[in-house]
């Protein structure tokens, strides 16, 4: 039965670019994908792009780029990511850019559509999260993306697209899409879009199902950590599939690992809501067959529900922070009294915070009135947040006097003063969101 092989290159936009490097080389790969944007991520790129109309992709494509479109073009691998971010047009054009310098006639597809503020802004949705509607946002909306499904990317790989480029698509879409494109699976064959979304989801976060955010010393051991090798799916035109790696890489493929990840972010396994359809996980089989191979099947789904959730960015205010440590005998004591100083001097002051969080670091800022052995040294966190940058930054010059107006022994402060950027979410009737395709062809 036919097959195709599929590599995550990446799970998130900071990721290692070697692990991908290695499987473009070695991993006789069909596709390459790159899944690079975070809820957040996208935010911050929309700001980028209104700064400059040419920003708003991911800022490591050039190099991720660079890194694989040689051998990946050499051994016919195609390339799918959603680095395009907030701006996909921009994004193809880079990459049509780097694929001249390296003389290769290439097609590139930018996705689009993605973007539907104005489709959020000229209506008031009730926000999912925590009640209330968009429009109490008022004019601190920064962005709103749609997640799109796979239909887009099918129709730029039947285009004959090598590199496929994306803003906002459900993670994983990216790898359904080669899997539809290349078998011909109906868009309605909830069974095997099903199984086709299982298999995106366990590859989406790249390294975490190689053991990555699996590995716990003593309890979950896993070896060759730095050297981490990302996963490939080895696809049957049936659905089933196999989780695999690269021999002589690091990390594991073991049916835990699969596990932790098929269970990764899912509010229900029986109902996972996406774009293509609604997935249902719950009848699952995860089966070591080899050492660093795991057979996947039961995946299944019904059809969608009709809406497209949308991620809202907006701006929350300013977070300023300050940090300073103290060491030796007594740093526990010395650093509650410079948490209780800074408290006093910002009430002292009137900076006008409408919150205020302190922490000790390795004490209680995770798990506040554990009881712990002292430790020989502890770092203090103070964050405020507030409507103004000037404001925001008084937060942590408070913290830097510490220095030589107490408590003894202060010493690493560190300040900063940032926009706090908050995403909500909406959702909105499919048909509103008009995803389109274009190709930019390169000659070599």
């Amino acid at each position: 039965m036919r097959s195709v092989r599929l590599g995550a290159g990446a799970g998130y936009s900071g990721d290692r670019i070697e692990p991908a490097v290695d499987l473009a080389v070695s991993g006789e790969l069909d596709y390459l994908v790159f899944e690079c944007l975070a809820e957040r991520t996208i935010a911050l790129a929309q700001g980028a792009r209104q700064a400059d109309p040419d920003a708003g992709y991911d800022p490591l494509l050039d190099e991720r780029i660079r890194a694989v479109l040689p051998v990946a073009s050499r051994n016919r691998t195609r390339i799918i990511s959603n680095m395009g971010a907030a701006n996909p047009l921009a994004a193809a054009r880079r990459i049509g850019s780097i694929a001249r310098e390296f003389g290769l006639a290439l097609k590139v597809a930018a996705v689009t559509g993605d973007d539907v503020l104005h489709v959020v802004t000229s209506g008031n949705w009730p926000i999912e999260e925590a009640g209330g509607r968009i429009s109490e946002l008022g004019d601190r909306l920064l962005s709103a993306n749609a997640y799109l499904g796979a239909a887009p990317i099918v129709e730029a790989l039947a285009a004959g697209a090598d590199v496929v480029i994306t803003g906002r698509v459900a993670d994983p879409a990216l790898f359904l899409a080669p899997m539809i494109h290349e078998f011909g699976w109906a868009f309605d064959d909830w069974a095997r879009l099903g199984q086709g979304t299982l298999i995106g989801h366990l590859l989406e976060c790249a390294g975490q199902v190689t053991g990555g955010y699996f590995a716990d010393p003593g309890r979950k051991d896993v070896s060759n950590l730095a050297r981490l090798g990302f996963p490939i799916a080895e696809v049957r035109a049936d659905g089933e599939a196999v989780i695999t790696k690269l021999p002589g890489t690091g990390g594991a493929v073991t049916a835990a690992t699969c596990k932790e990840q098929l269970l990764y972010e899912i509010h229900d396994p029986a109902a996972y809501f996406q774009p293509d359809l609604t997935a249902d996980f719950s009848d699952a089989s995860v089966e070591e067959i080899a050492p660093d191979r795991v057979r996947i099947l039961g995946g299944r789904g019904r059809r969608h529900n009709g809406a497209l959730k949308v991620s809202v960015g907006y701006l929350d205010g300013w977070i300023g922070e300050g940090e300073i440590s103290y060491a030796g005998p007594g740093a526990v004591a010395r650093g509650r009294l410079a948490i209780e100083i800074v408290r006093e001097r910002l009430a002292i002051t009137g900076v006008n915070l409408s919150e205020v969080r302190a922490d000790l670091i390795g004490l209680n800022s995770l798990y506040p009135g554990a009881s712990q052995a002292q430790p020989p040294e502890v770092r203090i966190r103070i964050a405020g947040r507030a409507q103004t940058k000037a404001e925001a930054l008084r937060v942590g010059n408070e913290v830097e006097t510490l220095y030589t107006n107490g408590p003894a022994g202060g010493g690493g402060a560190s300040k900063t003063a940032r926009h706090a950027i908050a995403v909500v979410s909406v959702l909105i009737p499919r048909e509103l969101a008009r995803p389109r395709v274009e190709i930019l062809e390169t000659t070599s």
